[in-house]
Parts: C-alpha cells; structure tokens; sequence
C-alpha cells in the first residue's frame, strides 16, 4: 500500500473565522502563518490523518488594537498558548465532492471533538508539475468550549460578542512524496 504525503501551501491557503459583534455584523479575522498537511493512501481521501497548525500571533483582524486584544489571556491567551492545532480522526465521504472531517481542536489548552464539512474542489497538476488537491473547510465552534469566555454587555443590556465562531479554511495541499508500505 502506498502512503501519499501532502503539505498545504500557505501561499494559496488561507485559515478565517467569522464571529458576530454587537449582533449586527459579523468581523473577520485569519491566522497569517500556519502549517500542516496530510498522509492518505494514494489519492483516497478517506484514510487521510491530517494535522494543521496556526500562530496565533499571526492573527489579524485589520485593527491593531483588536489583534492585540485577542492575543490576550480573555481570548486565545498567546502568552501560554502560541498555536492551535487540528487533528482529524476521521473522513467520511459524502459523494464525489465532499466530505464530513472528525477532528480535534486543541485551543487554549482545551481540545474538543468538532466536524468540518469538506469540499474538494479538484485535484490538478501545476505548471512545475506538482500534484496539487484544493479544499473549502467549513464548521462552527462556541468559543466558550475553549474557554472564551469575554463577555461584555452594550449600554442597552445587549450581547457584544456572539458566542458561535464560524470557520472557513480554503486550503491548497501539494503532493510531496509517495512511498511504499510494508
């Protein structure tokens, strides 16, 4: 049987959560750096063992000081936490395009079983001639689970931070090498 390496090219990648403030809108933020990939036997994606990394100091929301807030112990706590992590455990496929991911999310020091919901866009050879897979990830989490527990009311008594955090991964993964098992 032949395990088939990928690793995700951050490049053409990119890692967003969405949460809802003030009940009214909702604010992006993204992990700027992050890594990972995956092993799967051959191109069947149903055995693959995934792992992805993100820096939290690489977070950016577009506002320095709400960056800066984030990083602190009230949200993901860089201080005593640097990196979050996914690990799945299990792919279910769907139909031909998509797919259901178990996994665990490691935030803060808490990890939690979630669910991704996984699109294959395509499977392609580059230019270079590299073997290159693309994915849209999607799942919510309630970041109270993680220990996110910043709780500020409005001055009419309403919610300034939605509880559920959206999570949209477009990632494009690069087929490194491909090697027999004994």
């Amino acid at each position: 049987m032949k395990t088939t390496k990928w690793a995700i090219d951050p490049t053409h990648s990119e890692m967003q959560f969405k949460i809802k403030h003030l009940m009214i809108s909702t604010v992006t933020g993204q992990f700027n750096k992050f890594e990972g990939g995956f092993e799967s036997e051959g191109e069947d994606f149903t055995t693959a063992k995934a792992r992805i990394t993100a820096d939290i100091n690489s977070i950016s929301t577009n506002n320095e000081q709400r960056d800066a807030h984030l990083k602190a112990s009230d949200f993901f706590d860089l201080a005593n936490h640097p990196q979050l992590t996914f690990e799945s455990e299990k792919i279910e496929k769907l139909d031909a395009e998509n797919y259901k991911v178990h996994g665990t999310l490691t935030m803060r020091g808490v990890s939690k079983k979630i669910i991704l919901d996984a699109e294959l866009g395509s499977i392609t050879k580059d230019p270079w001639g590299n073997t290159r897979a693309g994915f849209s990830l999607n799942g919510k989490i309630n970041r109270k689970d993680f220990g996110v527990s910043f709780g500020m009311l409005t001055e009419t008594g309403g919610i300034a931070l939605g509880e559920e955090v959206k999570i949209n991964i477009n990632a494009q993964f690069v087929k490194q090498a491909v090697a027999e098992l004994v």
